[in-house]
């Protein structure tokens, strides 16, 4: 029998072709082609089988990496994909997104010894969407229904994840979402060229097949407060992740067409959506035909240039105060952007911003890197006397994400958060300060990738389904 795996020193590491810039940059469709069986078999294929698969280890997940691979090549995809969805509620979403260069495939070993990392991501779409196509994905269809109610406060990836694991145990899951559609930042933070919105719907009409019931349009503090979602449900779990735009403190702040990262980014996908946007349709939230300034170095940053480049934007700068290879965004989207058109203004900060009415342009400032912080990055200075003026017609501020004042919002002040807003928790249990009252995601953890998301998703459901379990054999032995 030929040998079918550990063909990397014959096979040159290859993705799927990729649209040319020129087309790409007119629409928003993904920019990335489908693998061809034959193509993705012999990129699978060129998996060394690692005895320690240091690709599984530095994914979040725990992905089985190398065994789906294995079955790919083989063949076996029915296989392949019951293994990837064991561990992975959305590989689907998980294989366009990911930053693969920053987790499976920049640990992966073959790429270490200069062959060329395996295209893990890409091998894991085409095996889940081969899966969809053949109707291999189906609802969830629980052994046993449990009479136990769980509700969940958000649902974006940590929520949905958690939803999935919950109902596989036959507890009645209730979902609670402030938008009117379901998947939270992969819906409406996310852009349709890294993440077609109907892979994410397509997932949301599954659960809801699946029997979780979905309740959009809700927002807690305004529909009902947290105690009233206590006491209808034996247990509930926020993960409504943070949304709160960081501000940049600066002269000229105020001054409109400034706006937030995510604000801009929603806008955009609901047009792309069918939404009625007044803020696109009166050009305030549109890029087209305006010097667009985006402020960040993060993916977010990344999704707002290569948004106004497709808006029509007359020229799109991003402003980054340390260099490229201190960006904490994925490198493979900043070459993306490149290729698109954006220009990158590393090693700046910018001081202020001038107009009357509306900003008209960003006085900028050089910057060198000093001595490492206590994170070990480099600290970012400011070069004296070096200031000079970027025009500009939109502002974009990518500069991250921090939590809401949950307590507040919720009516619950007994909710206990951490220094940076975020709801502190029990990391044995998952547990909040409120009994029967979970977190996972981002509103625990702060901004991170969706990845992270589901994995504490699914740590959450564990820990509920433990929860649930330990007070019905209480509630068992009390009776007796």
């Amino acid at each position: 029998m030929p040998q079918k795996m550990l063909r990397f020193v014959k096979l040159d590491r290859q993705m799927p072709t990729k649209r040319a810039a020129a087309e790409r940059r007119t629409d928003f469709g993904e920019i990335y082609n489908e693998f061809s069986t034959e193509k993705a078999t012999h990129q699978a294929s060129r998996c060394s089988q690692c005895g320690v698969p240091y690709c599984s280890v530095n994914c979040p997940l725990h992905n089985n990496i190398p065994d789906w691979l294995k079955l790919c090549t083989e063949g076996r995809l029915e296989e392949a994909y019951e293994l990837s969805s064991a561990t992975n509620n959305f590989p689907e979403i998980c294989g366009r997104i990911c930053p693969q260069d920053r987790l499976c495939e920049g640990n992966c070993v073959i790429e270490q010894s200069g062959h060329g990392t395996v295209t893990i991501g890409a091998v894991e779409k085409y095996i889940t969407e081969t899966a969809f196509e053949e109707g291999w994905v189906k609802p969830i269809k629980p052994r046993k229904e449990r009479e136990e109610s769980i509700g969940i406060i958000g649902a974006g990836p940590a929520g949905m994840a958690a939803a999935d694991m919950l109902r596989q145990k036959g507890y009645q899951v209730h979902i609670y979402d402030r938008y009117d559609r379901a998947g939270g930042l992969l819906t409406y933070g996310i852009p349709n060229f890294k993440l077609d919105k109907q892979v994410v719907m397509r997932r949301w009409a599954l659960q809801k097949e699946s029997g979780i019931q979905f309740h959009m349009n809700f927002e807690v503090g305004r529909d009902a407060n947290l105690g009233q979602l206590r006491a209808k449900h034996d247990a509930l779990l926020i993960a409504t992740g943070v949304y709160k735009a960081r501000d940049l403190r600066a002269p000229g702040v105020g001054l409109k067409n400034i706006v937030p990262a995510l604000d801009y980014l929603t806008v955009s996908n609901r047009g792309d959506l069918g939404d009625d946007v007044p803020e696109f349709t009166n050009g305030s939230l549109d890029a087209k035909d305006k010097n667009v300034v985006v402020i960040g170095g993060g993916d977010t940053a990344m999704d707002c240039v290569r948004t106004a480049v497709r808006q029509g934007a007359k020229s799109v700068k991003c402003l980054y105060r340390r260099d490229r290879a201190n960006m904490p965004g994925s490198q493979r989207e900043v070459a993306n952007a490149e290729e698109e058109g954006v220009e990158f203004v590393w090693l700046a900060a910018p001081e202020a911003f001038d107009g009357t009415d509306k900003v008209e342009s960003v006085r900028v400032s050089r910057v060198h890197l000093g001595v490492p912080d206590a994170s070990g990055r480099m600290t970012p200075q400011i070069v004296p006397n070096s200031a000079y003026t970027i025009d500009a017609d939109l502002v974009i501020q990518a500069l991250g994400f921090d939590p809401e004042d949950l307590p507040k919002a919720f009516g619950s002040e007994a909710l206990s958060v951490s220094r940076w807003g975020t709801l502190r928790i029990d990391y044995r249990t998952m547990m909040t300060s409120l009994d029967g009252v979970f977190a996972a995601g981002d509103i625990v953890r702060g901004a991170s990738l969706v990845v992270w998301a589901v994995r504490d998703g699914r740590d959450a459901a564990a820990a509920m389904h433990r929860y649930l379990q330990e007070k019905a054999k209480k509630s068992a032995i009390a009776a007796e």
